[in-house]
């Protein structure tokens, strides 16, 4: 199966590449040789850059922030993320990450990503990302827009 890269795969995509549900969200991509470790393997903090690329993508879709301008753009902090490294992937391997928001809080949310390639599970993260005020001190509300989509698109729950 031949996947585009880097755009947003359909849900038939995703389950026939190995990703489970409930994942809804996903791209692929496909190893660099700048990505590689001395062992011959991605490097461990590709695997962050790879979360990072698929959330900026996931923001876009749930119109959570399109990152054009300023002006309303929303204040995201990530104030923590994880990986678990489970098998290697190694030079132009095509894989794809996907990401969901497992559960949110009044001002945070907290994403689960995974990393599939050829069915195999290569790894899985976690990032808790908080919405913040323009002073960069205060946290945010959630608005009514980013819970409904977190809830409808990804069964995400409350954890109060």
């Amino acid at each position: 199966m031949t996947l585009p890269l880097l755009a947003p795969l359909s849900t038939d995509d995703l389950r026939a590449a190995g990703v489970p549900e409930p994942f809804a969200f996903g791209q692929a991509d496909r190893v660099r040789f700048h990505e590689l470790d001395v062992l011959d393997h991605v490097n461990n903090a590709c695997y962050l850059s790879w979360f990072e690329t698929l959330r900026i993508a996931y923001l876009r879709a749930y119109g959570i922030s399109a990152y054009e301008g300023t002006a309303d753009r929303p204040v995201l902090v990530l104030k923590s993320v994880s990986v678990d490294y489970k098998v290697p992937l190694h030079l132009e391997e095509v894989y794809v990450v996907a990401g969901r928001t497992r559960a949110y809080r009044n001002r945070s949310w907290t994403m689960e990503y995974g990393v599939w390639s050829d069915g195999r599970h290569c790894a899985s993260g976690e990032a808790v990302i908080v919405l913040m005020e323009n002073d960069f001190t205060t946290r945010k509300a959630l608005p009514e827009s980013y819970v409904e989509a977190f809830r409808t698109r990804d069964g995400a729950v409350y954890e109060g």
